[in-house]
């Protein structure tokens, strides 16, 4: 999916986020890109660095990167764990080349349950929960504090100001490999059932966002947000 969104060949790519390193391995072996990879967490990174030389320990809301680095940016479920999501955006929009694009995967909130499992009493609690991010924020928040999910417009909005424009937005089911491993023939059933899902309109539960936003060079932009303007007036 990433490969098909983005041309990935000896391109310039960050992963922000990379956990151990799998996805930025794979790039960089798979399509000769110069990978550059980060992450918070100094284990992770330690783990990284075996197979991504160039991995770093950072926060995704202070890129230690110059504007207009990347050709490829990828966010892989990385969104809703940051302090400042917001301010995570704005650093991926500017460490993007112009005319590059950042792909984006994030929790659907829609999705019938809360994989990063939840709260109760002090005490987390691991799995999956139903149903926690169909109530309110106030009671959501409380249950699930250290995990965000986005309807659409929540994630669309983060982008909202910014030099860029949204080339693709769907929300996509899992491939469930968890499942795969105990019982093939079930994952087997269900990736065909959820894969046809998200052709339908029940793909407003899926499991996550796939965004792919292209940043604009700055005389469009320039020439967007001035449009923007006019019109509010």
């Amino acid at each position: 999916m990433i490969a098909a969104a983005a041309n990935l060949h000896r391109a310039a790519v960050l992963v922000d986020g990379c956990g151990v390193g799998s996805y930025a391995a794979q790039i960089a072996e798979r399509f000769e890109a110069q990978v550059e990879a980060l992450d918070i967490e100094p284990e992770r990174v330690a783990i990284a660095r075996r197979r991504v030389p160039r991995a770093l320990i950072a926060a995704a809301e202070h890129l230690p990167y110059a504007r207009d680095a990347f050709d490829v940016v990828l966010s892989n479920e990385v969104l809703e764990h940051v302090q400042d999501d917001r301010a995570a955006v704005r650093e991926m929009v500017r460490v993007t080349k112009p005319n590059g694009l950042i792909i984006v995967f994030c929790p659907n909130r829609w999705y019938p349950f809360e994989t990063h499992g939840h709260y109760w009493r002090g005490v987390y609690h691991f799995g999956n929960t139903p149903l926690i991010n169909y109530l309110p924020d106030c009671l959501r928040n409380r249950l699930a504090p250290h995990v965000r999910a986005y309807t659409a417009h929540g994630l669309r909005r983060l982008f909202a100001g910014l030099p860029v424009r949204i080339l693709k937005h769907k929300r996509i089911f899992g491939g469930y490999d968890n499942i795969a491993q105990r019982a093939p023939a079930l994952a087997k059933l269900m990736r065909a059932a959820l894969y046809f899902a998200e052709g339908t309109p029940l793909r407003a539960f899926g499991l996550s966002h796939f965004l792919v936003i292209q940043k604009l060079p700055q005389a469009i932009a320039s020439r967007s947000m001035a449009s923007k303007s006019v019109n509010r007036k």
